[in-house]
């Protein structure tokens, strides 16, 4: 059977600062897509990934990884004598941050004649993200064929904008991700790039905008406040759990798998909304983006 719900975008090799102001680091795994599909897949959904990963040890590990967590991985490509990009956390006063090496990886190479179009027009949810689409040219064009294909085979598009103003400049990314949005059925915005990339301040003005631009659900994530959850009919405010927070990296990626996984099996987004935003809050308690992705059961016990 294909996966329900396939991730497409960039996966990253993550050194994370163990202690602070020293070069001491714990290896794991990153990247927003792929993040993205471990959280779902943790949350009991059919999970596939599709993209491309590096011929080395972190490509490798990678694909070790994603069959360890019982993600589909027959679409995702390998290129000989490619390199997977990486990353590096550090963290200090002002919080965690982050400086990456990904120029000429293999998701970055990634082209429109790579795509797995049948496996797209199998799923019932294409993920992506304004990372897949800000990291090069080719990549940008291969997401813009893969929501179009989506569309095509009435699959449910959901779009994260998840924002890097390291990789483009405002203005562009302005286009290209409220271009996508209009296309996607589930927006996934945060609330800080969505008041970048809509120009608006409120978390109901930002709804509004992507609602009126054609999305059907939004689900815009509020920080330690919880998320807005906004359909044509209907807004809620879902509150957040609290949590003894350490790292709050790839909260945003297990906010948007949780969310999509429990939507699916419900069909209620405010369900969902519920549900993910446990799931996000649960995932700061650890350090690394993957680590602590918690499980379905974990989730379900925490929302008592």
């Amino acid at each position: 059977m294909p996966p329900d719900i396939l991730c497409f975008g960039e996966a990253l090799g993550e050194f994370n600062q163990t202690i602070p102001r020293e070069p001491t680091y714990l290896f794991g795994f990153g990247g927003d897509t792929s993040n993205c599909a471990i959280a779902a897949a943790r949350s009991g959904a059919s999970v596939g990934v599709i993209g491309a990963v590096g011929d080395d040890t972190f490509g490798q590990a990678f694909l070790d990884l994603w069959r360890a967590e019982g993600i589909d991985i027959s679409a995702m490509r390998m290129p000989p004598q490619s390199e997977t990009g990486i990353y590096f956390i550090t963290h200090g006063p002002n919080g965690h941050e982050f400086a990456y090496r990904r120029a000429g990886s293999a998701a970055a190479r990634f082209t429109s004649a790579d795509l797995p179009v049948p496996a797209i027009r199998a799923a019932k949810i294409l993920h992506v993200s304004g990372i897949s689409q800000a990291i090069s040219p080719s990549a940008s064009a291969a997401v813009r064929l893969a929501i179009a294909e989506a569309r095509a085979a009435g699959v449910t598009v959901s779009y994260d904008t998840n924002l890097r103003l390291r990789l483009w400049p405002l203005e562009r990314a302005r286009e290209v991700t409220n271009e996508a949005m209009r296309l996607a059925d589930i927006a996934l915005p945060g609330l800080d790039d969505a008041r970048q990339l809509t120009g608006r301040d409120t978390a109901d003005a930002i709804a509004d905008f992507y609602l009126e631009g054609g999305s059907k659900i939004v689900a815009l994530t509020l920080g330690r406040e919880g998320a807005l959850i906004a359909t044509r009919d209907e807004r809620r405010v879902i509150p957040s759990i609290r949590v003894g927070a350490v790292d709050a990296t790839g909260a945003g990626d297990c906010f948007d798998g949780a969310f999509l996984a429990e939507w699916l099996a419900t069909g209620d987004p405010f369900q969902a909304g519920r549900y993910a935003c446990a799931a996000a809050a649960l995932s700061t308690t650890g350090y690394g983006a993957v680590t602590p992705l918690p499980r379905r059961a974990a989730v379900l016990a925490a929302l008592g």
